[in-house]
């Protein structure tokens, strides 16, 4: 029976991580507005954690990765006395887009639902099934 442990680690990461970047005090981290931590996906033999990062200011991103590379060794620190590891991962922190790429196709459905409606049969109402 295959178990999930890769996956609860990678939410206890996640969670722990959250609760780091409010007390963080580096600027370009805490001055920047909401930072959020969108997934964490951890290598099997638990050395490695990619953290995928969203800023809501897509302008400061940069500089918001580059504070958080910076302070990588004091949140590892941190992670390994919350979570009890035999090994804490070594962070690394990617920039994720997922949220912006969602809006955009939000918006493309939107779209797409206005020509619909702007149609002169009133969309797919008038069809019948077979």
């Amino acid at each position: 029976m295959p178990s999930n442990r890769i996956g609860r680690i990678n939410e206890e990461i996640q969670r722990e991580l959250a609760d780091q970047l409010r007390r963080l005090k580096d600027p370009r981290v805490s001055q920047v507005g909401m930072v959020s931590i969108t997934r964490v996906d951890t290598t099997s033999d638990l050395r490695y954690a990619r953290v995928y990062v969203s800023t809501l200011d897509k302008t400061q991103e940069k500089d918001v990765l580059k504070g958080l590379k910076s302070a990588a060794g004091f949140l590892r620190r941190e992670l390994g006395r919350a979570l009890q590891l035999r090994y804490t991962p070594e962070l690394q922190f990617i920039a994720d887009d997922s949220i912006q790429h969602g809006a955009h196709i939000l918006e493309i459905l939107r779209q797409v639902e206005r020509q619909d409606g702007d149609a002169p049969d009133g969309g797919a109402s008038g069809e019948t099934e077979a």
